[in-house]
C-alpha cells in the first residue's frame, strides 16, 4: 500500500512539473486547468495524508511557509558583475574594434536586455538549493522562497549535475503590470512607476505568498558555475540550459561584426512594443569562453560584452481635456486626454496627472503642446509641456466631487497629496466600491464585470454590494444583452459567492491599505467579523504585518455608520461572516499545546502548525510552562534555549512525523 502511495506520488510530481514547463517555459500547456487543478489537488491530499513523504522539490511547495524576518547575506565565489552601458553605434563598433584587437574572428551573441533584476540559483545533484538577489555582485540576500514562487523556475533538473549556478533575470511581464496597476488604481493606492520596481518590490517581500500575487517570470541567461559538464560557447550554454528545463530567451542570434550587430539592434529596437515583456536595450556578447579569458575584465565589467540602451520613445502632441475620476476610497484623480500617439507599438491617448503638485510643477494647461511617453514602455506619462496655447491658464482641480458635488478635501493620511471626496453616498465611489466586491481576487462573481454593474446601478436595481443577493433573475433578464441564461447564471454565481472565507469577504469590503494579505492576518487573529469589528486599533496593530495607518483604517471602517450597516445586511442575506479553522481529521493531540521554531528539513513551520491543529492540538506562538511540546529546527534560537530550561520535550521533524503516527 505504502509503495503504491509513493509511487503515485511520484506520478504526480512529474507531471505537474511536466505541465508547469509546458505552460511557463514553452507557452504551450496541453492541458486545461481543470485537469491541472485536479492532479495538484491530489498531490496535497496524499501530502496531508502522509506528511513524511512531504519534499522540498514537491510542486505543492512553490507557495507556502511563513513570512521571513530578514533575508539572510549569500557570499558568492563568482562575481555577479554589470555591464558596461552603451548609447550610441559609434561605441558599439568601438566595442567591436576592441574585441577584434585582442581575439582572431570573434562571433557575437546579440540578445534583447530584459529590464529586471539579476538572481542567482543554485542546484546540488540537480534540485534547487538556494536562489540570491546580485547585491554588490559578491554579496547578495537569499531569497529562495520568493523564487520558488516562480513557476518558470524549475526545482528539479532534467539531469542530476553535482552543482550548476546560473544566473536569470526576473521580471513581471506587461500582462501582469498592467492588471497590478489597475487592482493599485481601483484601490487607491500609488501604482508602480514600471514593471522593474514591481518587480522588484515584489521579490523582498517578507511573505512569499505576496510575491506569488505578483506572477513574476524569469529568462536564465549564464552559467555562473558547473559541475559535471564542460561548455565551450555561450551559445552552447543557452541551449544546454533550456535542456536542463530553464526558461530561455528565445529570440538571440548569432553575428560576425559591427555591421550585423547594428542591424540586429536595429531589428530589437523596432521589435521594442511586441515583446509581451519589459526590455530597455540589447546585450552584445563575444560567443566564446576562450575569447572572453582573453579580453578580461574590469573590477566591475567584463571587457567582452556590452549593454546598448534604447532611448526611452517620446512623441509630442496636444492636450484636449483633463478628465477628472473619482476612484472607490473618493480619490479625484485628473486624466490627460491628448491626440492619439503611437508609443511602444499602441496607440495612446490618456495618461494619469496623479495629483495638482504634478500638474502644477510642469505648468499642464489645456491645450498645451506635450511631450508623452510610456514609462517603462507601459504606463503613458506626461513628461513636459514645450508651448502653451494661446490665451491658456493655469489648471486647477475642482474643489468638489465632480461625481456628487461634495467637498472635495486633501489627503490627511500622509500618503500623497490627492484630494477625496468625504462623502460614502458618492455614486462615483460605490460604482468603484460593488466592481472591487465583485473582483477576482475579491468575490470573484463571475459575470458580474463593470458593464453589468453600471446596468444594475442605472436601472435602480442595487445601491450597495449588498443588494446583489436580493436580485432575482426575472429584474435582469431584460436587461440589455442579457437574456434569460445570463441572468440565471450571474444570479447562480452571486449565490455561490456567498461561501466565500472571511478573509476575501474582508478584501471585497475595501477598506483603505488593507489587501488580501492583510485580510487573512485579521482573520486568522480574530476568526470573525464580530472580533474584528470590536478589536480597538492599538491591538490590531500588533499583528505582525500591520502598521499603525493600516489599523487605524480597519478601526475607522469599522466605526463608520454605512460600512457597518454594508456588514449588517451582507450577514442577514447569507455572506459567510465566520472564519473556519484547519479542518480536523481526529482529535489526537487535544489537550497539547505545541510551539515550532527554527527551520525545518523538509517542510514550513506553517506545515507543521496545520497537522497540530488539524490533530486537535493548539500551535502557540512562544515556549512556556504550559508548553508540551516544541518542535524544532536548524537556528531555533530563544524558543529552544526557553524549551530546555523548562524542561519541555523538544521534537525534530522526525520524532514528530512518528509523534503522530504513536498517539
Amino acid at each position: 500500500m505504502k509503495e503504491a502511495i509513493t509511487n503515485r506520488l511520484g506520478e504526480l510530481k512529474a507531471q505537474i512539473e511536466r505541465h508547469n514547463h509546458n505552460y511557463y517555459v514553452l507557452d504551450n500547456p496541453i492541458v486545461d486547468d481543470y485537469v491541472y487543478d485536479n492532479l495538484m489537488r491530489e498531490l496535497k491530499q496524499i501530502e496531508e495524508e502522509h506528511p513524511e513523504l512531504l519534499t522540498s522539490d514537491s510542486p505543492t511547495q512553490r507557495v507556502g511557509g511563513e513570512a521571513l524576518n530578514l533575508f539572510k547575506k549569500v557570499e558568492r565565489k563568482v562575481q555577479m558583475g554589470s555591464l558596461q552601458d552603451v548609447f550610441s553605434y559609434d561605441e558599439v563598433k568601438a566595442f567591436t574594434a576592441r574585441c577584434e584587437e585582442n581575439v582572431t574572428n570573434p562571433v557575437y551573441i546579440i540578445e534583447p536586455k530584459v529590464d529586471g533584476l539579476s538572481v542567482s540559483l543554485e542546484y546540488a545533484d540537480g534540485e534547487f538549493i538556494r536562489g540570491s538577489t546580485r547585491g554588490d555582485g559578491f554579496i547578495g540576500e537569499d531569497v529562495t522562497a520568493n523564487l520558488k514562487t516562480i513557476r518558470a523556475i524549475p526545482l528539479k533538473l532534467s539531469k542530476p549535475l553535482p552543482f550548476i549556478e546560473v544566473r536569470g533575470e526576473v521580471f513581471m511581464p506587461k500582462n501582469s503590470f498592467a492588471e497590478l496597476t489597475e487592482q493599485q488604481e481601483l484601490n487607491g493606492e500609488t501604482p508602480f512607476k514600471n514593471p522593474r520596481n514591481a518587480a522588484a518590490g515584489a521579490l523582498r517581500q517578507k511573505d512569499p505568498k505576496k510575491t506569488a500575487e505578483r506572477k513574476l517570470d524569469i529568462f536564465i541567461f549564464n552559467i555562473q558555475q558547473i559541475e559535471g559538464e564542460e561548455i565551450l560557447t555561450h551559445k552552447q550554454a543557452l541551449d544546454f540550459l533550456r535542456g536542463l528545463g530553464f526558461k530561455v530567451i528565445r529570440d538571440y542570434v548569432s553575428a560576425p561584426d559591427y555591421n550585423a550587430i547594428a542591424e540586429r539592434i536595429e531589428y530589437i529596437g523596432e521589435k521594442r512594443g511586441e515583446y509581451p515583456f519589459e526590455i530597455d536595450g540589447a546585450v552584445v556578447k563575444i560567443d566564446s569562453f576562450a575569447h572572453r579569458e582573453e579580453m578580461g575584465a574590469t573590477s566591475k565589467t567584463p571587457k567582452w560584452a556590452v549593454a546598448y540602451k534604447f532611448p526611452p520613445e517620446e512623441k509630442e502632441t496636444t492636450l484636449l481635456d483633463i478628465e477628472v475620476n473619482v476612484g472607490r476610497t473618493g480619490a479625484v484623480t485628473p486624466v490627460a486626454i491628448f491626440a492619439p500617439v503611437l508609443l511602444a507599438g499602441t496607440s495612446v491617448s490618456r495618461a494619469v496627472l496623479h495629483n495638482q503638485d504634478y500638474i502644477s510643477d510642469k505648468d499642464i494647461r489645456i491645450g498645451d503642446r506635450i511631450i508623452v511617453r510610456k514609462a517603462g514602455d507601459i504606463i503613458p506619462e506626461v513628461v513636459s509641456v514645450v508651448s502653451h496655447a494661446e490665451d491658456s491658464k493655469p489648471y486647477n482641480l475642482p474643489q468638489n466631487c465632480p461625481a456628487c458635488g461634495a467637498e472635495a478635501v486633501k489627503d490627511d493620511t500622509g500618503e500623497g497629496a490627492a484630494l477625496r471626496c468625504v462623502n460614502a453616498l458618492c455614486p462615483a465611489q460605490i460604482k468603484r466600491n460593488i466592481i472591487h466586491f465583485a473582483s477576482k481576487s475579491a468575490m470573484n462573481i463571475d459575470g458580474l464585470g463593470e458593464a453589468v454593474i453600471t446596468m444594475l446601478l442605472d436601472n435602480g436595481l442595487i445601491k450597495t454590494a449588498a443588494d446583489l443577493y436580493s436580485l432575482k433573475a426575472e429584474q435582469i433578464e431584460d436587461l440589455e444583452r442579457m437574456g434569460k441564461k445570463s441572468a440565471e447564471n450571474l444570479i447562480h454565481a452571486i449565490e455561490a459567492s456567498k461561501e466565500a472565507p472571511l478573509d476575501r469577504v474582508i478584501f471585497a469590503l475595501g477598506i483603505r491599505n488593507i489587501g488580501q494579505a492583510n485580510a487573512k492576518l485579521l482573520c486568522e487573529r480574530y476568526g470573525s467579523i464580530e472580533s474584528i469589528k470590536n478589536a480597538p486599533a492599538d491591538e490590531i496593530a500588533l499583528i505582525d504585518g500591520f502598521g499603525g495607518v493600516m489599523s487605524e483604517n480597519v478601526a475607522k471602517a469599522f466605526s463608520d455608520e454605512s460600512f457597518l450597516n454594508l456588514v449588517a445586511t451582507l450577514k442577514e442575506r447569507g455572506v459567510k461572516m465566520e472564519y473556519s479553522a484547519a479542518e480536523k481529521s481526529d482529535n489526537r493531540f487535544e489537550g497539547k499545546t505545541f510551539v515550532i521554531t527554527g527551520t525545518l528539513p523538509s517542510m514550513k513551520r506553517e506545515q507543521a502548525k496545520e497537522l497540530v491543529i488539524k490533530f486537535g492540538g493548539k500551535a502557540a506562538g512562544s515556549v512556556s510552562k504550559k508548553t508540551d511540546y516544541v518542535i524544532a529546527g536548524e537556528e531555533a534560537g530563544g524558543k529552544l534555549a526557553k524549551a530546555l530550561e523548562l524542561g519541555v520535550t523538544v521534537l525534530s521533524e522526525g520524532e514528530f512525523i512518528k509523534l503522530i503516527d504513536t498517539i
